[in-house]
């Protein structure tokens, strides 16, 4: 994925629109941070956005990131603890397949969205919405 190819097709609007549907099922929260940098470690460094971003301060460790550094041509999917309760990483290996098979064919909004689809469905599985959540983070793209 070449980061300006990228950088010019992604849908913010569509993806916005995604996490907003995927978090009225759930509790959970789901963010997307977009990195400019080049990166060696997608995992670690998301691990470091979701700290920065505030993802371990949700009530139930909820929280979903997906990471993208085009630059790199890297991607993470990190899940807060509560979740990996609940699923293994398989589950995240999957995703992050199908998401690779979305990218290859450029079809770079639609791998975002797709992994939104799916960490939402898993996320109403154990922690469903309920009548007194809040949204409790931002649910636009992040950038660095």
């Amino acid at each position: 994925m070449k980061e300006q190819a990228f950088i010019d097709q992604l849908q913010n609007e569509k993806i916005v629109a995604a996490i907003g549907a995927a978090e009225a099922k759930t509790s959970g929260e789901i963010r997307v941070f977009i990195s400019r940098k080049e990166i060696t470690d997608a995992v670690a460094t998301a691990q470091a956005e979701f700290t920065r971003l505030g993802m371990t301060k949700t009530a139930e460790r909820n929280g979903v990131l997906i990471f993208v550094a085009p630059r790199s041509q890297k991607f993470a999917i990190i899940g807060d603890e509560g979740i990996h309760q609940h699923c293994g990483e398989k589950f995240w290996r999957e995703v992050a397949e199908q998401m690779t098979t979305h990218f290859k064919r450029s079809e770079f909004t639609e791998g975002i969205v797709h992994a939104i689809d799916k960490a939402g469905t898993l996320l109403a599985e154990h922690f469903p919405h309920r009548a007194d959540d809040k949204n409790e983070l931002p649910d636009a793209v992040e950038r660095d």
